[in-house]
């Protein structure tokens, strides 16, 4: 189970490759649910692959179920028939990578809920992470510099405050993917910098109001843009 063929660098590819190992050893072994695998030390020296890919691979597992991690103890199969687990692994490694529209559609959909939430939920520590997050935007919007990772530590504010652990983790996994694509697809491009800053201010002023309608509505208005560039882009 040599990984010699894949580029190093290509993550995605080499959590596929582990993941389809990973199916190929419970074969192979004949495991049921409830035996443990490896460790993810010897899983790493089997596959020739760091342990921080093997690491992410069975997160990716136990996302969907079918793997179960236990502190001090180590990963095992899911309660999972194997014949449904091959079949269910065959599914994730079919999955393709989204592309840029979806994943910010993704996100506008989510936010849209989060931000009621967080407007419903919030507490003062929430506020105060919000605001600083807004202060970091702001400066260096003003100062002409890249502001799209303050941005998105902003949003991802508001979505630790909805209270809302699945959604939180959902913003998680798709933020890194945004940010890698930002410049790629100039979305950050903003010929009206203070107008970012008003936008950003009035979703935090309405959160710190409580209100769970006009909080959703600014944010609708701060997505517009951004809306109207998903619907008009090619995937």
């Amino acid at each position: 189970m040599k990984l010699d063929t894949i580029i190093k660098n290509d993550r995605i590819t080499i959590q596929k490759q582990i993941i389809s190992n990973i199916r190929d050893l419970i074969n192979y072994k004949n495991l049921e649910p409830g035996d443990k695998l490896p460790s993810e030390r010897m899983l790493s020296d089997k596959f020739e692959v760091s342990r921080s890919n093997v690491r992410d691979a069975i997160q990716k597992l136990e996302f969907y179920g079918l793997l179960k991690s236990i502190p001090q103890s180590g990963t095992f199969v899911a309660n999972i028939g194997i014949i449904a687990l091959n079949g269910l692994i065959e599914d994730i490694l079919s999955l393709e990578e989204p592309d840029f529209k979806s994943l910010v559609e993704t996100r506008i959909l989510l936010e849209l809920k989060t931000v009621r939430l967080a407007a419903l939920r919030r507490t003062e520590e929430d506020l105060q992470q919000m605001k600083s997050a807004l202060d970091a935007y702001s400066t260096k919007v003003r100062n002409g510099e890249d502001a799209v990772q303050e941005d998105l530590l902003f949003h991802l504010a508001i979505a630790k405050a909805c209270g809302n652990n699945s959604m939180n983790e959902f913003m998680l996994i798709i933020i890194p993917e945004i940010i890698t694509n930002f410049t790629k697809y100039h979305v950050c491009d903003n010929d009206l910098p203070q107008k970012a800053i008003d936008e950003h201010k009035s979703i935090y002023e309405a959160i710190k109001a409580q209100d769970p309608k006009l909080a959703k509505q600014k944010m609708k208005d701060h997505f517009a843009v951004l809306y109207q560039y998903c619907y008009n882009i090619k995937t």
